[in-house]
């Protein structure tokens, strides 16, 4: 089955590429946009840059010492999308691999000298993604030999010793790679990954060990921490391990981690890390807006680690944030056009940025960029776009179930359905039967609808948050109707986030929306909210909203501080447009807030 995922066991099992078609629609869309524009624009950017020239011994090298690794990923997104352009991509890369299996365009000669730093077996981690998407895709061919050979290397050099990467990826992609060919060297040697991470297996460095994940073994940790990419990353393999070993107590652990996580380390638009210094988690409940490091790839990872979590367990609450990252961090990370990127996904930016057209060094400046220094994001976006239709639904002994609203068409043993919706905009979502079946069809009920219905052959009964079933033997012209209430709702802090405390947010079925401010006028610094009636325009088929805010003017005082609290900010009540907060900054520089003081 073409899947990014196919675990051999759980709870549910994962519909593929070649179960799920999308159709035109928020996701189709961009999947489309995908395929014929990103990832294009990302080969164009990674020969620019003389990454794809190291593959031919290029010298000097150019790039980062993990460059290597974004030739995979958008290799894996070629594979996925079934691009004409892999197989000279591929060939290119089985240029730069040795007699023994290594390759590497930076450390050939000088191997695994550096594991903190050096990345190779993350870049492994990658090139075996994409040899998986390729053999699922397509078969056996020149690049699946090249993985094949990357793998049995790794096993020989270090299934009998205690070294690992500082960066994790390797684990989830030798299981992946042990679920296509079944070999089973390739399973052990992700356990042993996973197991001698924190004994420690690595260095000092300022950051510290917990950077690594390398402070604790896995079985002791409590919640995710350190680098947000490793972090989320690690987890994901550390639950392939665990399903593929029938090792339950590794799994409930990591369910643990994920649910402190979650409750305590997780921004609004389900983004991870909070700090710009090491791209890192911060403390419990550490949530600043405005600086919020929230890596698109960090929330890549989130996504992964979540529909992971749901095939192993068939818990909704993995769902549910996986929908709540893939419309406000995912979505947001690439712009319309489809040819430039977020890095980070702050909550607030307080200035507009100077506008780019080539590499952007800064990577957190608030402003999509065409291209960056370290251009993980892009390439990861364009993979996992290419294989989105892989998330949508799964199957079980019962049916299918649906977690993902999107237009499309969804086969699996006699069930034939399509779904028909303009969700996230609208909230009606049909589901009709294409041929004759029996089984039963679930519908997720998102945690925000409270007061959905469901319709089937003129009844409807009202359904609660988790998932709406109907069983039946089905007719050609079925339908099943889903109606989650769209009604835009504010969202309030915990008292326990310091940077969020007195402020508001306002939401509307899966979308977070946020105010933006080109060239800073009005001047959102300065903006306060009234909670009340919220309003909705439709504008270009895009759902906007007003409310009512203020517009302080900072006093001429010299000192910012008083003896009483400040009241009300004086002014004039007016209306303060927001957006989706996927679609900010597409407008050019601008200023932009989540959270507005109340």
């Amino acid at each position: 089955m073409a899947n990014p995922v196919q675990p051999t066991s759980g709870v549910l099992s994962p519909l593929g590429l070649d179960a799920v078609r999308l159709a035109p629609g928020f996701w189709g869309d961009r999947v489309a946009l995908n395929r014929e524009v990103t990832v294009s624009h990302c080969r164009e950017w990674m020969e620019k840059e003389g990454w794809t020239a190291n593959f031919r011994g290029a010298r000097p090298r150019r790039g980062r010492e993990f460059s290597d690794s974004e030739i995979y990923k958008l290799l894996e997104a070629m594979a996925w999308a079934d691009h004409p352009a892999l197989p000279e991509l591929a060939e290119t890369v089985a240029l730069a691999q040795e007699d023994d299996g290594y390759l590497n365009t930076r450390w050939s000669g000088d191997r695994y000298a550096d594991f903190e730093w050096g990345h190779e077996l993350y870049c492994y981690g990658h090139l075996i993604q994409a040899g998986v998407a390729r053999l699922r895709m397509h078969g056996e061919d020149a690049l699946t030999r090249v993985v094949r050979g990357v793998a049995d290397h790794i096993c020989r050099r270090f299934m009998n010793t205690l070294e690992t990467c500082g960066h994790p990826v390797v684990e989830m992609a030798l299981v992946e790679l042990y679920r296509a060919t079944g070999v089973e060297r390739y399973l052990e040697m992700a356990r042993r990954f996973v197991e001698r991470r924190g004994l420690p297996a690595l260095g000092e460095i300022p950051f510290g060990r917990a950077y690594f994940q390398d402070d604790l073994p896995v079985r002791q940790a409590r919640v995710f921490r350190g680098h947000a990419v490793r972090a989320v990353y690690f987890a994901a393999g550390a639950v392939d391990v665990a399903v593929e070993t029938g090792d339950f107590e590794l799994l409930k652990m990591i369910e643990a981690q994920w649910e402190r996580t979650v409750a305590r380390r997780t921004h609004l638009t389900g983004g991870m890390g909070s700090r710009h210094s090491d791209e890192a988690f911060g403390d419990d409940f550490e949530l600043p807006p405005d600086r919020a490091y929230a890596e698109t790839c960090a929330s890549i990872g989130s996504i992964m680690l979540a529909h992971r979590l749901l095939l192993a367990t068939g818990d909704v609450r993995y769902a549910d944030l996986a929908e709540r990252t893939m419309y406000n961090v995912l979505a947001t990370g690439v712009a319309l056009d489809g040819r430039s990127f977020f890095y980070a996904n702050p909550l607030q930016v307080r200035v507009p940025a100077e506008q780019l057209t080539g590499v952007n060094h800064a990577a957190q400046n608030g402003l999509r960029s065409p291209w960056f220094d370290v251009s993980c994001c892009p390439n990861n976006i364009a993979r996992t776009l290419a294989s989105l239709a892989g998330y949508v639904a799964t199957s079980d002994a019962s049916g299918v179930q649906i977690h993902h609203h999107t237009p499309g068409e969804i086969r699996h043993a006699g069930l034939a359905l399509r779904v028909e919706t303009d969700y996230p905009w609208s909230g009606t979502v049909t589901v009709r039967v294409l041929e004759r079946g029996s089984g039963r069809v679930s519908l997720r009920v998102p945690p925000w609808a409270a007061g959905a219905t469901l319709t089937h052959r003129g009844v409807t009964e009202e359904v609660v948050p988790g998932y709406a079933a109907v069983e039946r033997k089905w007719r050609a012209g079925d339908e099943i109707r889903l109606e989650l209430p769209m009604t835009p709702r504010w969202t309030y802090p915990d008292r326990r986030v310091d940077a969020l405390r007195g402020s508001v947010a306002v939401e509307r079925g899966p979308l977070v929306y946020c105010a933006e401010s080109v060239d800073d006028e009005p001047p959102l610094a300065h903006v306060s909210a009234r909670v009340g009636p919220v309003t909705e325009h439709v504008v270009d088929g895009v759902v906007e909203l007003d409310v009512d805010a203020v517009f302080d003017t900072p006093g001429g005082g010299a000192w910012p501080y008083g003896s009483a609290p400040e009241g009300d900010a004086p002014g004039v009540v007016t209306a303060l447009r927001l957006v989706p907060y996927h679609r900010w900054g597409n407008r050019g520089p601008v200023s932009m807030r989540v959270w507005i003081p109340a």
